[in-house]
């Protein structure tokens, strides 16, 4: 059934007996009827799906109120619809109560938790907001764990999820736009921003990707990624994906935009670009001198999973004469009845690394860590005493492969581990040269990519000074007295007055 296809008419009987048709074998779907005592005697029937409603707001506020309601309020003289309006107004105490006559709305209403309530002779129904079901409590996200700051993280209920947010922004600029996708899932989906600081521009298109998405189900926000994404087949990521409402907030006052999916805890927010998936909330918690090293170490780290084990197999197989003699002597003799080429030992222990990695994911918690310590260690003590891999190799991939966990957002995690492969790949063929090919590859990408229409890397190219104050380093807090530059908000200013201006200080 489509939107504004059908509606209901005076004939009780027959809207009752569409509705039962609709949900035909959906004996989870109840059907009450009742008689309510107004004026005389009037049919009446509630509709909703058990397992979605909350029991209490069911039998305490709308079926106990309803069959209490005063027969003196109900006169002869009023309309069917106006008897409906007045139970709404005067006997049914719920917070939010709609009136609607589409079909298509009122079915998807029972299928979302609602309480439908349809009267005799009436072609107008309420939907009764009585969701409540069992929910996952407010924990701190493990992939975004973090010594100092909020250890709450959103959780698969859409409203609890936009709620955490308002906690933090308390302003009633902050908009929430709902719309529903999937055509048969029909999953809720918010899109929040701030009036005034996020650009129109940057809404309208928001709203016009998600409205390409025309598929049967919406589960998870990562459904939505590869339909508003400017460039699905980059390995890098140009939206970004958080559990933590403090950093969804972050990014609203920034003049972004979030996307909030019913049914997962992973919130995106758009426009996403690169330096920001190595920038974490705990920089702005800590000292600013603090929070610019943690990022530096990210940024070298990033270079290290990159390029240590292809640096490594270029030096052995190509350059030797580079490395000084005294560790040429040491690489030499560790590799002494390794029969294998340098490029198909690397590409060895880095899959070997990559399986363990995932066993470990897959297996529960504590037995995962475990097998992923364990796993390592036994692997490659025992490469090594089969000659199957030199200990200097095992140390740099091991350190190649802690390297790209070191970013906050671990789907960046993903390209880093992706990219590794061709770089070792092109070391091996054509040495430092083909090294040196794979980056300026990868730098000419990143230069063309785009996230909402912002460059992926806005702030370094194109530079833009007033980026710098929290592109690299971060500078103190009282000194970012505007907003970023990506994107560019409406409002610029972030301190309006003079107090805390420390630079006359």
């Amino acid at each position: 059934m489509v939107e504004g296809e059908s509606f209901l008419t005076e004939n009780y009987k027959d809207n009752l007996c569409r509705m039962k048709k609709v949900f035909q074998d959906c004996s989870d779907v109840i059907f009450r009827e009742l008689k309510l005592n107004m004026d005389k005697p009037v049919a009446a029937t509630i509709i909703y799906l058990d397992g979605l409603v909350d029991r209490v707001t069911l039998n305490n506020h709308i079926l106990h109120s309803i069959m209490k309601i005063k027969k003196e309020n109900y006169s002869d003289e009023l309309t069917p619809i106006e008897r409906l309006k007045r139970l709404k107004n005067l006997d049914l105490f719920v917070g939010e109560v709609k009136e609607e006559r589409d079909m298509y709305k009122l079915i998807n209403g029972v299928l979302s938790g609602e309480v439908i309530l349809l009267l005799e002779k009436c072609d107008l129904a309420l939907i009764i907001n009585s969701r409540g079901w069992e929910a996952r409590n407010v924990q701190e996200p493990e992939a975004e764990s973090i010594i100092r700051g909020s250890r709450e993280g959103f959780v698969e209920t859409l409203r609890f999820n936009t709620a955490l947010i308002r906690r933090r922004i308390k302003d009633p600029n902050l908009k929430l736009k709902m719309v529903q996708l999937g055509k048969k899932t029909n999953t809720d989906v918010a899109i929040m921003y701030i009036q005034g600081i996020a650009k129109d521009e940057l809404i309208e298109e928001v709203e016009k990707r998600l409205k390409t998405v025309n598929i049967d189900g919406v589960f998870e926000s990562g459904h939505l990624e590869e339909f508003i994404e400017d460039n699905i087949y980059s390995p890098f990521p140009q939206i970004i994906i958080t559990e933590r409402p403090d950093r969804v907030a972050g990014n609203l006052l920034e003049g972004k935009v979030a996307i909030i999916v019913d049914g997962t805890p992973q919130v995106t927010i758009v426009p996403g670009v690169f330096i920001q998936f190595y920038q974490s909330p705990e920089d702005y918690y800590e000292r600013a001198i603090f929070g610019s090293a943690l990022r530096i170490v990210r940024l070298v780290s990033f270079l290290t999973a990159m390029t240590a084990t292809s640096l490594y197999v270029a030096l052995v197989a190509f350059h030797p004469y580079l490395i000084p003699s005294d560790i040429i002597l040491s690489v030499a003799k560790s590799r002494v009845g390794v029969p294998f080429p340098t490029i198909m030992e690397a590409i060895f222990m880095e899959s070997i690394i990559e399986l363990i990695r995932e066993a470990s994911i897959r297996l529960p918690g504590s037995i995962g860590q475990i097998i992923g310590i364990v796993g390592a260690l036994v692997i490659g003590q025992s490469a090594v005493q089969a000659k199957l891999a030199s200990p200097i190799l095992i140390i740099i991939v091991a350190i190649s492969s802690i390297s790209a966990y070191i970013v906050p957002q671990f789907s960046t995690s993903y390209s880093i581990r992706f990219m590794r492969f061709p770089m070792i790949f092109a070391a091996g063929t054509f040495g430092a040269f083909g090294i040196a090919m794979v980056w300026i590859w990868l730098l000419i990408h990143l230069c063309t990519l785009e996230s909402f229409g912002e460059p992926y890397l806005a702030g370094a190219a194109p530079f833009r000074w007033n980026d710098v104050k929290d592109l690299i380093l971060r500078l103190p807090l009282w000194m970012m007295k505007t907003r970023s530059s990506t994107p560019e908000p409406e409002d610029v200013d972030r301190m309006t007055g003079q107090k805390g201006d420390r630079e006359d200080e």
